[in-house]
This record gives C-alpha cells, sequence and structure tokens, in this order.
C-alpha cells in the first residue's frame, strides 16, 4: 500500500494548502473524524446529534479555514474551538445548526443503525443525555454552565453577559454542575 502524500505533513501545512489543494483539507478531516466524533458523542451521549455536530464543525473549518492562525494556537485546537462553540450553540438552540453545510452545498447525512452504534461507541459511555439534562437545570443555571463550560469564559466575562456579579455567576456554574453530576450518577 502506498502511503499517503499527506502522512508526513503538519495538521497547520494541510490547513494552509486547503485552497490550493482540496485534498490536504480531506487529509486534515481523516486525522480528527474520529477523534471529534467522540467528543461530541461524550457530550451529548447521542451518535446522530454527535454526527450532526462533526459534520457540521468540519464544514465551518472548510468556510473559514483561511482565518486559521498558527500563531494562535494549534490546528487542532483551533478545530475543537469550532466544535465547542457549536456545541455551545446547541445547548442554546436545542438544535444543531446546519448553515455552514447549507452554504457549501454538503447533503445531510444519512447513516444506517450500525454506524451510529459504532460512533456511540466512541464516547466510551452509556448514561444520561447531557442536552437533556443540561436543558432541565433552570435557565440561570443553565446559561451559566453553557457559557463556562462550553464557551470556555472566565467568569467575569460570564458575569457581564449574565448580567450579574462574577460570584453569582461561579455559583450558578457550581449549583448547576452539581445538579447535573447528581442526575447523572442517579441515572447509573
Amino acid at each position: 500500500m502506498t502511503p499517503s502524500p499527506y502522512a508526513g505533513r503538519s495538521d497547520a501545512d494541510l490547513l494552509w494548502s486547503t485552497a490550493a489543494d482540496p485534498d490536504a483539507f480531506g487529509a486534515f478531516y481523516d486525522r480528527y473524524e474520529e477523534p471529534l466524533l467522540a467528543f461530541f458523542v461524550r457530550a451529548t451521549g447521542r451518535g446522530e446529534l454527535a454526527v450532526d455536530l462533526a459534520a457540521e464543525t468540519f464544514a465551518a473549518a472548510l468556510e473559514s479555514v483561511g482565518g486559521f492562525r498558527p500563531a494562535l494556537g494549534s490546528a487542532k485546537g483551533w478545530l475543537f474551538g469550532i466544535a465547542r462553540h457549536l456545541l455551545a450553540d446547541a445547548w442554546r438552540r436545542g438544535a444543531v445548526e446546519d448553515s455552514a453545510r447549507r452554504r457549501l452545498g454538503m447533503p445531510p447525512l444519512a447513516l444506517e443503525d450500525d454506524a451510529f452504534e459504532a460512533i456511540e461507541q466512541l464516547g466510551g459511555r452509556e448514561g444520561p443525555d447531557a442536552l437533556e439534562l443540561l436543558a432541565q437545570l433552570p435557565p440561570a443555571q443553565r446559561e451559566a454552565i453553557s457559557g463556562r463550560v462550553l464557551g470556555e469564559r472566565d467568569y467575569a466575562e460570564l458575569a457581564c453577559e449574565l448580567e450579574c456579579s462574577p460570584s453569582v455567576a461561579r455559583q450558578r456554574v457550581s449549583r448547576g454542575l452539581r445538579t447535573l453530576r447528581a442526575r447523572i450518577e442517579g441515572a447509573s
């Protein structure tokens, strides 16, 4: 078997080469498809949701590949940053946005049940759906957790967004996480 011409290239090089060589993005995709799906399965507990989020993440990455700056961080960090933002948006909305895929003319993915089962195994756990549990929290706690955990905002920034003090923001996150932990442990 002939090794891929992309095997020895860095992630950053693959992204930088995408405009001239679209297959370079395909090689980047191949490197991160499984880790990204595993991330989304762990976060959501649902294979079909993980697939939709991963597809939209890669579409958004392809759309914005020209904005990748290696000086600001790794290509993997850049990709997972996009993933975290899309996950936070999905939690806030209760649905996965598919605008990047539509703009690129990408059709929705259609997978068989056995493919979803394999994807769900990537997460390495069985249990309640994190999105459903988060949605059951009071709105103030849900927004605080989304902003802090998914949006990776510091407490001062989160407090401004939530229009409260940093200590109140910290308290909302703490109470929400404690409630989520109890519900997850209770379902096990």
